[in-house]
């Protein structure tokens, strides 16, 4: 039996059944809507879906449309509804609109409808779709909260970003990246090169291989920490870390992305950190060799001190008595000036911080000539200075003309008894540091022999009789304090070369 066999009137009433079971198949809520020249809107067809989604009761469906639209609908969105509808109805352009609604199981819902718009007589048809986006909606909404929350994150840390193209050697930098480095802040994309470039010669070299061993999965993620050049031409402590998340088939790198971290302050925390601790070190190695100084020059004193007066007490003789108090007396007079360099030595170790001062080098060595005058002419000892006069030191006063005696006195009191004593004050800068040379030409010091105890106390090394071995001593521990330093070159017979390094470290 063929189709065109039948009335036009059953082939119409077929149709339509076939289309109502072809629309409930389909899973979009579909709709006719009409709206008449007095602004009725009504809602012909409505699929069953669109009555299930929606939760329309027999009711709801009867009622004016536009109260359970109104019902349906957030309030906040439905005037834009509207709104919409009266547009399309003037352009007769597609129907396009997004909202929201309340509904009782499903709770707050997101729709777009989208709707072709036909005139019929006096009537506006609309034929469309709704579709449910609240998932889709609810998804981008979490996504943007995960962004902000990274933005903020971002924002708030000192941390930044980069993403590395391994292909193109091309590089994405977070804005934190660039404000690090003193540049405009704003996310950039550069060629690595660029990055590499600032890197601290030293250090590019430990910086590639560790990168390297990333590459060829020698190492699960790579980490680096190198000084990088900022916009201003100082070095920042970077700490560098990344890791490949995509490799191609041959498992070479494509992408790898990492953070940089500015830690300058925490090296210079940890290396005054060191620097104190190798202060201290160095403190209570002198305050143990101090202790067995004291500990051996006073046991020896005493020693001295019980012998005599066991003398005194034990013999009868007034002669032996009497050189026996002769001896006390010395041995009283030496123990005092003991005491007295100890608390000189005291004194310099327990100021931790000693004044420093600007001193014009020349005007105090000039000072010491003076204060030496009558010594250095009875002995004819010729003078050289070749320092700037305008040159100064930062030490402290009272130092540095111990320093000056000391070298000098020095200088005159160990001279050549076959030629005439010379002295040299030269200055000079060596790797930034200046530098002051006091030499001369007299005894010598055999630095294989004695180079070690050379700065001990009570270390002499030439018979005279006002050798105390305590002036080098305290010349060394008054440089140190300064945070200096004092090397000495010397051959005997020929002369020695002290060269004191300053600190002008404030």
């Amino acid at each position: 039996m063929k189709l065109d066999k039948f009335p036009d009137s059953y082939r119409y009433k077929e149709k339509n059944v076939f289309y109502d079971k072809l629309l409930s198949q389909i899973p979009d809520l579909i709709f006719q809507m009409t709206i008449s020249e007095n602004g009725s809107i009504k809602f012909p067809f409505l699929s069953k879906s669109v009555v299930s989604h929606f939760e329309l009761t027999e009711e709801e469906i009867e009622q004016n449309t536009i109260d359970v639209l109104q019902k349906k609908i957030l309030t906040e969105d439905f005037h834009a509804f509207l709104n919409s509808i009266e547009n399309a109805k003037v352009n007769l352009n597609t129907w396009f609109f997004e909202f929201r609604c309340n509904l009782p199981e499903k709770g707050l819902r997101w729709y777009r409808v989208n709707a072709t718009i036909e005139r019929d007589g006096g009537l506006l048809v609309f034929y469309g779709r709704v579709s449910d986006t609240t998932e889709n909606v609810q998804q981008e909404l979490k996504l943007k909260i995960s962004e902000q929350r990274y933005e903020f994150a971002l924002e708030a840390s000192s941390e930044g970003i980069w993403d590395l193209d391994v292909k193109t050697n091309q590089v994405f930098f977070s804005s934190q990246s660039m404000k690090m480095l003193g540049f405009e802040e704003k996310d950039s994309i550069m060629a690595i090169d660029k990055w590499d470039s600032r890197i601290h010669p030293e250090d590019i070299e430990k910086y590639k291989k560790d990168i390297q061993y990333h590459f060829e999965n020698k190492t699960p993620f790579y980490k680096n920490l190198q000084r990088v050049q900022t916009n201003d031409g100082a070095y920042k402590w970077i700490l560098s870390k990344g890791k490949v998340i995509e490799r191609d088939t041959l498992g070479n790198p494509l992408r790898v992305i990492g953070m940089h971290s500015d830690i300058s302050r925490q090296i210079e925390k940890e290396n005054e950190l060191k620097r104190t601790l190798e202060i201290l070190n160095e403190q209570n190695k002198r305050l143990l060799n101090f202790a067995h100084i004291v500990s051996h020059n006073l046991r020896s004193h005493a020693g001295n001190f019980k012998m005599l007066l066991d003398i005194i007490e034990g013999d009868n003789e007034q002669d032996i008595k009497d050189e026996s108090l002769i001896y006390l007396r010395t041995n009283s007079n030496d123990l005092s000036e003991t005491i007295e360099n100890l608390k000189e030595l005291v004194d310099i170790h327990s100021d931790l911080k000693p004044i420093k001062e600007h001193l014009n080098l020349s005007q105090y060595l000039r000072k010491m000539i003076n204060l030496l005058s009558e010594e250095f002419t009875r002995h004819k000892v010729d003078i050289r200075i070749n320092i700037p006069e305008d040159l100064t030191v930062h030490f402290n006063p009272a130092y540095l003309e111990s320093l000056l005696l000391n070298f000098s006195t020095n200088a005159v009191k160990y001279s050549h008894p076959e030629r005439t004593p010379k002295i040299h004050y030269d200055f000079a800068i060596v790797n930034g540091e200046k530098v002051l040379s006091i030499s001369d030409n007299g005894l010598g010091i055999d630095l294989e022999k004695h180079g070690e105890a050379l700065f001990g106390m009570y270390k002499t090394f030439h018979r005279h009789p006002n050798s105390r071995g305590i002036g080098l001593f305290m010349s060394k521990n008054q440089v140190e304090a300064m945070g200096g330093r004092i090397e000495v070159v010397s051959k005997v017979n020929s002369g020695s070369c002290f060269k004191i390094y300053f600190n002008e470290e404030l």
